[in-house]
């Protein structure tokens, strides 16, 4: 089948079917143009669940389908392949929670978006790459804090907040490879740029990196923001490399340099045009949290979401 004849296909069943299409930044560019609404993983979430539609097609990985099923139980939230993981969020367990809580039972678990729905239930509030900090700096002095799972975001919060956590220790594959050199060696090479690293990112934790003028650490969305509003002209881009191609559609005229060519997530790769068609047209693979498990997931999420 043609390629315009699947995207077709992709656009009369969502409009039979009342669906709507989420897209990651980091999914493929055929994926990004035929979406409806295109973000992080929170912020598409958010977005379906103030639509009208009876389907969430979610095209990114699991944790971020549960989320939206968390979010809006109302609707069916189906993923173009089951298969699509995370080795962040499979960092952690609701049982490593659990025992660290029978450790620790005053303390406070601070667990970040990207987790599953069962580790979310057992945290006592969720935050985002964006808003962590205030999310830590709302806790009481006096409590003991696990930050799960990601240790560069939980050493960036650290050190902005001055606050000592408990970090575990998890990272992104792809993120986990943007070290201090490669920063310096790209700042070097571009020196009229400004570097724009999302705060998974290795380097996160170092003073040097913190310190330079041109480094900025962002959310995606805050990276695009950012872009957007700057009178520079030439950015580098410290995160999966498939956002430079909503950055060059929304920001035209302005060049965006991948920290690393090969910064690629695979699981974010496996959603294509074919698997959405199939999704569409059979209403699965599904993601369904258990009700019980996603009224536990949705307190600390609304805790996060009140702040």
């Amino acid at each position: 089948m043609e390629k315009l004849e699947v995207i077709e296909k992709i656009k009369k069943l969502k409009s039979e079917k009342s669906a709507v299409i989420l897209a990651h930044y980091y999914t493929n560019p055929e994926i990004q143009d035929i979406c409806d609404f295109i973000g992080d993983s929170l912020g598409l979430s958010q977005e379906a669940g103030k639509t009208d539609a009876k389907i969430i097609l979610f095209c990114g990985v699991n944790f971020m389908a549960e989320t939206a099923s968390i979010i809006s139980p109302q609707k069916k939230v189906i993923v173009p392949d089951i298969t699509a993981g995370c080795s962040l969020a499979e960092s952690v367990t609701a049982e490593d929670l659990e025992e660290w809580k029978a450790l620790n039972p005053d303390g406070i678990i601070i667990s970040y978006v990207n987790t599953t729905a069962d580790v979310k239930a057992h945290s006592d509030i969720c935050c985002t790459s964006a808003n962590a900090l205030k999310v830590v700096e709302s806790i009481p002095s006096n409590k003991k804090i696990l930050f799960v799972p990601d240790r560069h975001l939980g050493k960036y919060i650290s050190i902005k907040s001055g606050r000592d956590m408990e970090l575990w220790y998890g990272d992104c594959c792809v993120h986990d490879r943007f070290n201090s050199k490669v920063i310096i060696d790209m700042s070097t090479r571009y020196p009229e740029a400004d570097i724009l690293i999302h705060p998974e990112s290795s380097c996160s934790g170092d003073p040097d990196i913190l310190n330079m003028p041109n480094a900025y650490f962002y959310s995606t969305s805050g990276m695009v923001r950012h872009a957007a509003k700057s009178d520079k002209r030439q950015f580098i881009i410290a995160t999966e490399k498939e956002i430079i191609h909503h950055m060059q559609k929304v920001i035209p005229g302005k060049e965006f340099i991948p920290i690393n060519a090969q910064a690629i997530c695979g699981h974010m790769k496996k959603a294509t045009l074919e698997k959405v068609l199939l999704a569409l047209e059979t209403e699965q693979p599904e993601i369904k949290v258990p009700e019980d498990i996603r009224e536990k997931a949705w307190i600390p999420i609304r805790r996060m979401l009140e702040l």
